[in-house]
């Protein structure tokens, strides 16, 4: 019998528990069980027609080869003209690198700078895959508490508080997956002022949920801090906000002195990005914008029902959920621990949610539930949880 002996590094590689939450609920369901999932975290709208329009043309113009490891140009610039509207800042499209989705600027960030004796900090509870390539590295992930008191915004003073000599890296995501948290711009203030002692230290901002805010929140760009952006690299793509999460599309602004490095790193890993997607992305940025602005507009309705219908729950009591489409509600009252929640309200309810440990020690204690549904589901989903509790 062959006896394959596999890398070290593959132990210390983690996993997203919403794809297995997903894949259980979609079991059941075949099964004969009506799911109501409330647990994977994506858009439940259609990408916009003119975008889907955009793709197919590209095709079938014969847009079929390889592109820029970095991205079209065009794509490129059509980045850079986003962000200074959205965020009032000039970027130079060549610091742009167009990836396959948010995932592998965290990859490649935590590679460039995580190894053994490393410490890479993190959000927690955060997405999950910020720890799993931060352990893959061989770096330490070091934990930034989220505390629901603090509205799940980080406190610049204890992140300040955890750096040591060995931090290379900081990542800081906001608005936040899984928590909805929205970390204020006088934390950021502070944080930033902060790093003015630590000029070793690069930052990651993950901004993938920045047109997705709520209460009249602003969102607060880490672009927008000159002082920082030679250490700054800023993640954002078009999965949340244009509903493409399967075209596998993103980007990060990069700093001069890493374009380089992670161009390399790209080349190595996928190539480039499919072309006839990238000229979708052209199209999402460049075209109307009225379809992103209807489904936050829903998504902020269905926001207010799921965090009102969480705090009628007995045992159950959830803080607003500032931007992104996750509500984090605290059931220590319930008695159940965020597993036992997790695994009882789909096996005995037929709802999916997110057991708050998946995103991290700090996570006990709460679930994660998406209100990318329907209100009506959501509405059903919560008479069901209350039915059970």
């Amino acid at each position: 019998m062959t006896q394959l002996k596999l890398a070290e590094s593959l132990s210390r590689l983690g996993t997203e528990s919403a794809f297995v939450v997903l894949a259980r609920a979609g079991q059941l369901a075949a099964e004969g069980r009506d799911i109501i999932n409330l647990g994977i975290g994506q858009p439940d709208f259609k990408t916009p027609e003119h975008i889907v329009e955009a793709g197919i043309r590209a095709l079938r113009d014969g847009h079929h080869g390889y592109t820029p490891a970095n991205g079209l140009p065009a794509l490129r610039e059509a980045v850079a003209a986003d962000l200074n509207r959205r965020h009032g800042v000039e970027v130079n499209p060549d610091h742009v690198v167009v990836q396959p989705g948010g995932k592998p600027t965290m990859f490649f960030a935590c590679l460039m700078f995580g190894e053994p004796g490393a410490e890479i900090m993190y959000p927690n509870p955060g997405f999950p895959i910020y720890e799993s390539v931060i352990r893959y590295s061989g770096a330490t992930p070091v934990p930034i508490p989220l505390e629901e008191k603090n509205g799940f915004a980080f406190s610049a003073e204890d992140l300040l508080g955890r750096i040591t000599e060995r931090t290379r890296l900081i990542i800081i995501n906001s608005p936040a997956n899984p928590t909805g948290g929205v970390t204020p711009r006088a934390e950021i203030d502070k944080l930033v002022k902060g790093l003015e002692d630590h000029p070793q230290v690069a930052l990651m901002s993950d901004e993938i949920y920045s047109n997705m805010l709520y209460g009249g929140r602003d969102h607060v760009s880490l672009l927008q801090y000159p002082q920082i952006r030679d250490r700054l690299i800023m993640l954002d793509g078009w999965s949340k906000t244009y509903a493409m999460t399967g075209w596998r599309l993103g980007y990060a602004v990069w700093p001069e002195a890493l374009v380089d490095h992670v161009t390399r790193l790209c080349i190595n890993d996928h190539s480039c990005v499919n072309a006839a997607t990238q000229h979708a992305g052209i199209a999402a940025l460049e075209g109307p914008q009225d379809a992103v602005h209807a489904m936050v507009a829903e998504f902020d309705t269905r926001r207010q029902i799921i965090v009102d219908g969480l705090n009628a729950l007995p045992g159950m009591r959830c803080a607003d959920a500032g931007g992104a489409f996750y509500a984090f509600p605290n059931i220590e009252g319930t008695g159940l621990s965020a597993m036992e929640a997790q695994n009882r309200f789909l096996d005995e309810a037929g709802v999916a949610t997110v057991a708050g440990t998946s995103f991290g020690a700090w996570g006990e204690g709460y679930l994660r539930f998406s209100y990318a549904n329907s209100a009506e589901n959501i509405r059903e989903a919560l008479e069901r949880i209350r039915q059970l509790l």
